[in-house]
């Protein structure tokens, strides 16, 4: 047995029943696996949930530093599998599940993160980065909430926007959807069935040999009417409004720059309250350039690397460079649009040494305001067999140390209002 105060590897059975185990708990870093320590971790957050990692068994580590695989349940003949967590936004996750892939099956794609067992709790590897209340699970999927899509949508049972929005609340359980739904914070507005980029951890679309994206991605081109419609209620009534172009449902919204730069002269025209913001890989910058001149608020790019090479690696961009997004961003900038980046962080990427250096460079070089961090949803496995890693490991903590130290930067988890 172990020792009771260490941190306990916590594995699963075929049905989902949980078990504890005499091993430390394990943890992984890319592919290396490291034992988890008490300053990795802290107890399981309101929102997390529990998760099983398929066809994959569960790693500890013995009291003489050695690694172990537990390939079935103590006293039974069932496979042991390894289990992660899912975390709530507002934590980043620091160390991936320890495991072994017993098979070619690739994960769904979720943000696995490591998990112990410690005196009758269960702690998670992650760091709170931002204030969670307005994201908490508890604040969505609420009971009232199939009732106030059926009002709304009775209002305007002709808009498709308004209709797909719906689906994704209810179909998605999607925050941003819900949010236009309940009237509050950050609301959705898809626009773009198509996008300039393939990227390995696409939620809306996914090639055949892939895992299964988990939503479908929008099938048409909603008209300028349809979009303000939706734009210009939200900003109008909901408190601290945002409304948000580039959702989990489409692809990338400055290829429908005509359409969006419409829309913002129009909401701006019937109202000046709220945020119009604009998620985008900012690949586009022609597209980009238009948009900001319309009136955008604030712009959130995404971003995995500042380095060519890994960058093109996961986007798999169709038509631009990295040098395209860069130059977006500084022209954001240069007409005033508060910038963030949407960073995509998996342990053992993101924190090596020299991603980080050429992350600096990329915030200093091109003005960027803010950077979120967003736990990025895919099977590691799959992900290092795709995307070139090297240099040395300094941890998420270094990442996020290294973020919070730069001056004027700030550094967080959500969109929020721009003043």
């Amino acid at each position: 047995m172990g020792v009771p105060d260490t941190m306990q590897l916590l594995y699963a059975d075929k049905q989902g029943r949980m078990y504890d185990h005499g091993l430390k708990a394990v943890g992984r870093i890319g592919d290396r696996l490291v034992e988890v320590m008490d300053e990795d971790m802290l107890e399981l957050p309101p929102g997390a949930s529990l998760t099983l990692l398929p066809g994959s068994a569960p790693v500890g580590m013995d009291e003489q530093g050695t690694f172990k695989l537990l390939k079935q349940v103590p006293g039974c003949g069932d496979a042991a599998l390894a289990v992660g967590a899912l975390l709530p936004q507002g934590y980043t996750r620091t160390l991936l599940p320890g495991y072994q892939r017993r098979t070619g099956q690739i994960l769904p794609l979720l943000g696995y993160a490591a998990v112990a067992w410690r005196e009758g709790r269960v702690y998670v590897a992650a760091v709170r980065t931002d204030d969670p209340d307005r994201w908490d699970p508890a604040q969505y999927n609420s009971t009232a909430l199939p009732e106030l899509v059926r009002n709304r949508l009775a209002q305007a049972p002709r808009n498709r926007v308004l209709a797909q929005l719906a689906h994704c609340a209810l179909e998605y359980s999607c925050y941003t959807a819900q949010n236009v739904f309940y009237g509050r914070w950050e609301g959705g507005l898809p626009v773009s069935p198509i996008c300039n980029a393939r990227c390995l951890g696409c939620i809306s679309l996914q090639p055949a040999e892939c895992c299964p994206s988990p939503q479908s991605r929008l099938t048409f081109r909603p008209t300028c009417s349809e979009a303000m419609e939706v734009a210009v209620h939200h900003l109008r009534y909901a408190p601290e409004g945002i409304i948000s172009f580039g959702q989990g449902c489409e692809g990338e919204p400055a290829l429908a720059a005509d359409v969006i730069s419409e829309v913002i002269d129009g909401v701006r025209q019937k109202t000046g309250r709220g945020t119009i913001n604009m998620n985008s890989n900012a690949g586009y910058t022609r597209g980009v350039e238009k948009i900001c001149r319309a009136g955008l608020d604030s712009l959130r790019v995404s971003l995995i690397s500042a380095r060519e090479t890994v960058y093109h690696a996961y986007y798999r961009p169709r038509d631009y460079r990295l040098a395209d997004v860069a130059e977006s961003i500084r022209l954001a900038r240069s007409l005033g649009v508060y910038v963030s980046l949407n960073l995509l962080v998996l342990p053992g990427l993101n924190d090596r040494e020299v991603e980080i250096e050429a992350l600096i460079k990329f915030i200093g070089d091109n003005g960027v305001n803010k950077v979120q961090l967003r736990n990025l949803n895919i099977d590691p496995d799959y992900f290092f067999s795709q995307v070139p890693a090297d240099g040395e490991i300094c941890g998420v903590d270094r990442l996020i140390t290294t973020l919070r130290n730069m001056p004027g930067l700030e550094l967080g988890n959500f969109s929020r209002p721009v003043i």
